[in-house]
């Protein structure tokens, strides 16, 4: 059995979607994938309860016991390896990974960040979106780097931006996207159907066309 942890921090709709089609597309079953644990820096993330709620194992590391990234990021990696995971997600995990957490992690650490990457990394994606006029945006799962919200591109997500949205309603339909996006993203690179290779995503043939999606 593979097993996934996932990282979260605050309410968990990302570990719902992918909590979900676990159970409804029978991971264990059928490819012999787990989400073995779901860890968070917040005692109150309401994700710790989705979690419960599908009876998946759950820790809180709270980095504010810790007098620095590098202490934190030492215990958060020795609870992730408790798991000896195929696979770290990164499902809303609002914390910076320090360069050596990364490094210990390459090529098994997946993010999802609600923008079009590499455009508008950081905080506040739909507004810059918005405020750039742009005419598509969306969302990405990468592998992370040293870079915050960089890294080789697994899939992403499209959008069309509408005249009448605002931040909220461009967010809701991102979100419905992510919630798509994210669980196949972590089937496929879990189950070694996509993989990295060097500095570049690689996939087996026929998977290609997964790992897009356009909404409306």
């Amino acid at each position: 059995m593979k097993n996934i942890v996932v990282l979260i921090s605050g309410r968990g709709s990302n570990l719902q979607a992918l909590l979900a089609a676990s159970h409804a597309e029978g991971w264990e079953r059928s490819l012999g994938l787990r989400i073995a644990a779901v860890l968070s820096n917040r005692a109150d993330a309401a994700g710790l309860q989705i979690a419960a709620e599908f009876g998946v194992p759950a820790q809180v590391v709270p980095h504010l016991d810790f007098t620095g990234r590098d202490a934190f990021d030492s215990a958060l990696a020795r609870a992730i390896d408790a798991h000896r995971p195929q696979l770290v997600v990164l499902a809303g995990f609002m914390r910076v990974l320090t360069n050596g957490f990364v490094e210990n992690f390459a090529g098994r650490l997946l993010n999802v960040h609600p923008s079009l990457l590499p455009a508008f990394p950081g905080l506040g994606t739909h507004r810059q979106a918005l405020a750039a006029g742009v005419r598509l945006h969306g969302a990405t799962v990468h592998f992370v780097s040293s870079d915050v919200d960089a890294g080789p591109i697994v899939a992403q997500g499209v959008v069309s931006v509408r005249p009448d949205d605002d931040e909220a309603s461009l967010a809701r339909r991102v979100l419905e996207v992510e919630h798509r996006l994210l669980p196949r993203s972590v089937a496929l690179v879990a189950n070694g159907d996509v993989w990295l290779e060097g500095n570049r995503v690689r996939a087996r043939p026929g998977v290609a066309a997964e790992l897009a999606v356009f909404a409306t």
